[in-house]
């Protein structure tokens, strides 16, 4: 079982489980952490030392009494539990580095707080999106189809953008662009036909061109690999990935709010005026 002082190192394969990665994927701590003490025999304790967290909290998480939400104890936990490169990308966190050195202010999270909130996915976080969206003024998407945020009869924020005679907020959606290269790229990493990932496009795009009827809706085509998946709601940004290993909506969310020398959020919102300009708009 190990001392409590012991580091906690299951092999890279138990990583591989198919059960502890959709853990990972919604960042289930409670999960994670049952799943590490069935694979390794560590107790509460151990748990709790090398996590940074008292055995209490660390009961409370496994018990569903608790839950974590901030983005530095999932990087504790990663490092604690030491989760390889890959158990971390599905976590939502950076791949580690060999030889890292602390960091400067600049790069300090507890100084500059962009991120304030993390959800475990988009599902997570859609009532407080959805309450943003109900006065936001202007809304940007950056998406592959965006059928999930805009298009579907349920989607994300399709019911908030008919204000019932208000003025319709400035909406600007960029998609992936269905004939580029790109398409036929993200579509094998899903395990997607390319006709398939495109069809949604063409109706996430008819979709939206309903809209555009009665709001002012701009539609942009680009052809890059897709990467992030961005909602911004006037001044907050809701930033998810697109990775080889899972859609948008899978991604844990991330609430980035700007601050006066935070380079995160200023640069998410120049990577959408970026693409912006190089994109065909289509509506």
């Amino acid at each position: 079982m190990g001392t409590a002082l012991e580091p906690i190192r299951l092999p890279d394969l138990a990583w591989q489980n198919e059960e502890v990665r959709a853990a990972l994927r919604r960042r289930d701590v409670a999960c994670l952490f049952r799943y590490v003490q069935h694979h390794s025999g560590a107790s509460q304790a151990r748990l709790a030392v090398q996590v940074g967290m008292t055995q209490s909290r660390v009961n409370e998480i496994i018990n569903g009494r608790r839950e974590v939400t901030r983005l530095d104890v999932f990087e504790r936990i990663a490092d604690g539990l030491n989760l390889p490169d890959p158990a971390r990308r599905l976590l939502g966190l950076a791949p580690r580095t060999e030889g890292r050195h602390s960091t400067g202010s600049a790069f300090d999270l507890a100084a500059f707080p962009e991120i304030i909130r993390v959800f475990s996915d988009q599902s997570s976080a859609t009532a407080e999106v959805q309450r943003s969206a109900r006065s936001a003024a202007e809304l940007d998407v950056l998406a592959v189809r965006g059928l999930g945020l805009l298009a579907l009869r349920d989607s994300l924020l399709r019911q908030h953008l008919d204000r019932d005679g208000d003025e319709a907020p400035r909406l600007r959606v960029l998609l992936l662009d269905p004939n580029s290269p790109s398409a036929a790229r993200r579509a094998a990493e899903i395990g997607e036909s390319t006709e398939s990932l495109a069809g949604g496009i063409l109706l996430a795009e008819a979709r939206l061109r309903e809209l555009a009827e009665v709001g002012h809706v701009e539609v942009y085509r680009y052809t890059t690999v897709p990467v992030w998946r961005l909602i911004r709601l006037d001044r907050t940004l809701y930033v998810g990935t697109f990775d080889t290993d899972w859609e948008g909506h899978e991604s844990a969310t991330y609430k980035v709010l700007p601050t006066p020398y935070g380079p995160l959020y200023r640069g998410l919102r120049r990577q959408f005026e970026v693409l912006l300009d190089g994109a065909e708009r289509v509506i």
